[in-house]
C-alpha cells in the first residue's frame, strides 16, 4: 500500500484511550479474541458454504446457523445499547434507516394481525419478523461494531474468499453435473425440503446451478454484488498472497455468475463493472477487459453452450414464459394493493396455498403487496441512505483504497435495487443478508471518514 493509506490506516485517533468503566480502557486499535468481525466472519463463512437449506432440526428455514448467529448480533448490538457501561456514542445515520425499515415492517405486522389472520399467514408473518431481526442484527452489528480499517478489510476478504469457494461449487456443479454441496451436509444439521438441485433452461440440454445458495438466480446475484468487491482486495491487499487470492476469486466469480443461466445475474454484473470504470485507471480498464476475454474464453471451454443458451434468452425475451409469467401477476397485484394500500397485507403473508408463498419474481411488487406503499418507501429510502453514505465517505477521503470501496458499496446498492425487479430478492436469505451486511458497511465507512473523533472512534460511553 501507498504511505498515505498505511497513515490513513493507523489514525491517530485510533490509539486515543477511551473509558469504559472505572480504571478500564480501551481503543479502537484494541484486538480481542473474539469481536464483531471475528462473529461475522464466521456468519459468512456459515453462509456461503453450507447449503442453504441446511439448518438446525425441528426448525423453519429461519434456522440456518448463520441466520441463528446474525439473531445473536441483533441481540448482541441491543445489549451494547441498552447498557450504559457499553453505550456507543455519536450518530450513526443507518440506524435511523434500519429503524423507518422496522417500524414500517411492525407497522404492516400489526395491520395484518388487526385484519384477521389463517394459521398459515399468521405463521409466514411470524417467520418474517424474525428474518428481519437477522436482517437488522447483521447490519447494525457492522455498522457500529467493527473497529478500524484494518477488521473491515479483514471481514472483505473472508467475503471475498468464501464467494469464491461458493462460485467453485457452481463451476463444479456446472461442468460435472454433480451437486457437490450435498458433501457439505453437516452431521447434526438437517436439510429442509432437499437440496436445490439442478434446473433446465434453454433448449440445447443447459441446467441451472445454485451453488450453496437456495435458487439459481439468487446465486448469480450474489456472486455479482461480489466481484467489485474482489478486485478491491486484489488491488489493496498488504500481502502478495491476500492480492492473488482476490484476484482467483474474482475470476472464479466472473466465470461462474453465466452458469447459472439467469439474465438477472448478467444484468447485476454488467452494472456492478459499470459503476466501478469511473475509478479506475485507464491501466486496470485496459487489464480487466483481458480478464474479461480470458472468462469468456474458460465458459465456452468448461460450459460449452452456456453463452448461446444467455444470447438467446435476451434475444427472445419478448416469447419468453418467464416474462410472461411475472406480466400476469401484475392483476393480482392490482387486487391486493386496492384492498390495503398503505400497509399492504401484512409481511409474507401472500401464500398461493397454505403453505407455500407466491413468488411473483419482483420484491418491489411483493413489497408493494405485503407491505404497502410505507413498506416499499422504507426499504427504498434503506437503499437511498446507503449510497448516500457511501458517497459522503466517498468525498471525504483522498484515499484511493478508501475510494474504492466506497464506490463497490454504492454498486452492491444499485444491483440491489436493480435485481429487487427481477426475482423476490429479500425472499432469499443468502442475498438478504449479504445485502444487510454491504448495508452496515456503508454506516462504516461514513463513520470511519467522519472528522469528528466521537463519530469516528463510536466508543463506548464513560460510566
Amino acid at each position: 500500500m501507498s504511505a498515505a493509506t498505511v497513515s490513513q490506516s493507523h489514525h491517530p485517533l485510533d490509539f486515543e484511550p477511551s473509558q469504559l468503566d472505572r480504571h478500564v480502557y480501551s481503543s479502537r486499535r484494541y484486538r480481542a479474541t473474539v469481536d464483531v468481525v471475528t462473529l461475522v466472519s464466521i456468519a459468512v463463512l456459515l453462509l456461503y458454504v453450507l447449503p442453504g437449506t441446511l439448518i438446525v432440526p425441528n426448525l423453519t428455514y429461519a434456522g440456518r446457523p448463520a441466520l441463528l448467529l446474525c439473531l445473536l448480533m441483533f441481540a448482541w448490538w441491543c445489549l451494547a445499547r441498552l447498557s450504559p457501561k457499553l453505550l456507543l456514542v455519536g450518530p450513526q445515520p443507518i440506524r435511523w434507516f434500519l429503524g423507518l425499515y422496522l417500524v414500517a415492517n411492525v407497522m404492516s405486522y400489526i395491520a395484518g394481525m388487526l385484519r384477521g389472520l389463517p394459521t398459515q399467514e399468521a405463521n409466514a408473518q411470524n417467520f418474517a419478523m424474525l428474518q428481519l431481526f437477522q436482517f437488522l442484527g447483521a447490519a447494525l452489528i457492522v455498522a457500529d461494531g467493527v473497529q478500524n480499517w484494518d477488521r473491515l478489510n479483514r471481514l472483505l476478504r473472508v467475503m471475498v474468499y468464501c464467494g469464491g469457494f461458493m462460485a467453485v461449487v457452481g463451476i463444479l456443479q456446472a461442468t460435472l453435473k454433480i451437486d457437490v454441496s450435498e458433501y457439505f451436509v453437516i452431521p447434526g444439521l438437517e436439510v429442509k425440503g432437499g437440496l436445490v438441485g439442478f434446473g433446465t433452461r434453454g433448449d440445447e440440454g443447459q441446467f441451472r446451478i445454485a451453488g450453496t445458495t437456495t435458487h439459481y438466480i439468487e446465486f448469480s446475484a450474489v456472486v455479482a454484488m461480489l466481484v467489485p468487491f474482489a478486485i478491491h482486495v486484489a488491488r489493496f491487499s498488504e500481502k502478495k498472497l491476500q492480492r492473488y487470492l482476490g484476484a482467483f476469486c474474482g475470476f472464479l466469480l466472473a466465470v461462474a455468475n453465466p452458469m447459472s443461466i439467469s439474465r438477472t445475474g448478467i444484468l447485476a454484473l454488467a452494472l456492478a463493472l459499470i459503476i466501478m470504470v469511473p475509478i479506475w485507471s485507464w491501466r486496470l480498464r485496459y487489464t480487466f477487459l483481458y480478464i474479461g476475454v480470458a472468462a469468456v474464453v474458460s465458459i465456452m471451454m468448461v460450459k460449452p453452450g452456456v453463452l448461446g443458451t444467455i444470447k438467446a434468452m435476451f434475444l427472445n425475451i419478448g416469447v419468453d414464459p418467464s416474462i410472461e409469467g411475472r406480466t400476469n401477476d401484475y392483476e393480482m397485484v392490482g387486487h391486493f394493493f386496492d384492498q390495503r394500500p398503505w400497509l399492504g397485507r401484512g409481511p409474507r403473508t401472500l401464500l398461493d396455498d397454505p403453505v407455500r408463498d407466491t413468488i411473483l419474481d419482483n420484491q418491489w411488487l411483493y413489497t408493494l403487496v405485503t407491505g404497502g406503499i410505507i413498506g416499499v418507501i422504507a426499504l427504498l429510502a434503506l437503499h437511498i441512505a446507503s449510497i448516500t453514505l457511501a458517497v459522503i465517505a466517498l468525498r471525504r477521503t483522498k484515499v484511493d483504497e478508501y475510494r474504492h470501496l466506497c464506490v463497490a458499496l454504492i454498486s452492491a446498492q444499485a444491483v440491489a435495487v436493480v435485481v429487487g425487479g427481477t426475482f423476490d430478492s429479500l425472499y432469499y436469505t443468502t442475498f438478504a443478508i449479504t445485502l444487510a451486511l454491504f448495508c452496515g458497511m456503508c454506516g462504516t465507512v461514513w463513520r470511519f471518514t467522519h472528522p469528528a473523533r466521537t463519530v469516528r472512534t463510536a466508543t463506548a460511553r464513560r460510566s
